[in-house]
């Protein structure tokens, strides 16, 4: 038997595996598949040990060996019926031969990493851990849960950990335990420039600058400026249906919605503006990112 467990839901993959190794009435063999040199491939694949007759073969990274991979098919119908061999893989070269032949002789599971999308999932899967955890947490935590930590799903896992050991486990508890991820801060930094507290955004940026990095949250920020402008353009148009063209969740477009509404085009324009103003700076001078990414809000909370 051969599986192949892909994609960059690394979470997933690695918990499926875990329940493959535990099924196993034995001891995997473990390979870094970086590393594998050719002659060890028909000890690998070609039948029973001395010590057992049943055996569970896991190669991790097998597609970064440049010298095995390309002959690997080869062997795929060599393996042992005696074996279940699995492949770990964050990514594969779809058009490649050996995954276009294990596409035939394997059964291939993806897991995609779940995205802004898939909230709705992830609080689905949040409820069901918390059962397995005998945890006792109502769903307006629940929800609260996934908007502070995102659909990242080991951050998720963590999270869990850390509620499953109190007493009780209420939104105000979450706040207080559970650290707000980066979108999360992002969307308040900008909320705060939105309903004009400039003193606010100066204090947020004075402690984010201790933990973020500059460029990935004024591109965050900038999605932000970018969904609020979509949303002024669209007019009536629900934000759902806007949230489903932008490809983000309705959640967060829904929250800047009342923004929106209170700006006219010029407005977001001019938001917008400050954007590409800071956006060309970072890109040709040599200004500290964080006075620019300051800059932009304040222009933002004067408008």
């Amino acid at each position: 038997m051969i599986t192949v467990l892909t994609g960059e839901n690394s979470f997933e993959v690695n918990r499926t595996l875990q329940g493959i190794v535990r099924a196993f009435d034995g001891r995997a063999e473990k390979i870094d598949g970086s590393e594998l040199d050719l002659k060890q491939i028909p000890d690998l694949l070609m039948g029973a040990t001395l010590f057992s007759s049943n055996r569970l073969v896991v190669i991790k990274n097998l597609s970064e060996n440049k010298t095995v991979w390309p002959i690997f098919a080869d062997w795929l119908p060599r393996v042992s019926d005696d074996i279940h061999l699995v492949l770990v893989e964050s990514k594969l070269d779809k058009r490649t031969k050996t995954y276009k032949d294990l596409q035939k002789l394997a059964t291939v599971t993806e897991f995609a990493a779940w995205t802004e999308r898939d909230l709705p999932k992830a609080e689905q899967w949040v409820a069901g851990e918390a059962r397995l955890l005998d945890m006792d947490i109502d769903h307006a935590s629940i929800r609260l849960l996934v908007q502070r930590v995102g659909a990242d799903q080991w951050l998720l896992h963590h999270a869990l950990q850390k509620l499953a050991v109190l007493d009780q486990i209420t939104p105000e508890v979450i706040i207080e335990v559970i650290d707000a991820n980066p979108m999360e801060n992002v969307f308040d930094l900008f909320e705060s420039a939105l309903r004009g507290d400039a003193s606010k955004v100066k204090r947020m940026i004075a402690t984010l600058e201790l933990v973020e990095d500059p460029y990935r949250l004024f591109g965050l920020l900038s999605g932000q400026a970018f969904q609020l402008a979509a949303l002024t353009v669209a007019g009536d148009k629900p934000s759902a249906a806007i949230a489903k063209d932008l490809g983000v969740h309705p959640y967060g477009l829904g929250k800047l919605a009342t923004y929106a509404r209170a700006r006219n085009r010029g407005g977001v324009k001019k938001i917008v503006a400050a954007f590409a103003e800071a956006d060309t700076a970072m890109k040709t001078t040599g200004t500290d990112p964080w006075l620019l990414v300051e800059r932009a809000l304040i222009k933002v909370a004067a408008h």
